[in-house]
């Protein structure tokens, strides 16, 4: 299983799926990463967090524990 936060700058992947429940798994879904949507890593943060990243045309900033919540391919 591969997450958000084990992608490397430069790299684009697929979103699988979302892992987590509740408050935490809808705010993520509200930032427009849901199930098929690609996401372009931008660059991440010399100590990991957060991950920079283009999701539909705008960037967006997640941190490492809810980058390990998004499964890609």
């Amino acid at each position: 299983m591969k997450t958000l936060k084990g992608v490397n700058p430069g790299e684009t992947v697929k979103v699988l799926r979302i892992n987590g429940e509740g408050a935490v798994k809808r705010r993520i879904m509200d930032m427009g990463v849901t199930k098929g949507v690609e996401i372009y890593v931008r660059k991440v943060a010399p100590l990991g967090d957060p991950v920079e990243v283009t999701v539909r045309g705008y960037e967006l900033s997640v941190r490492k524990n809810d980058a390990e919540m998004i499964e890609v391919e």
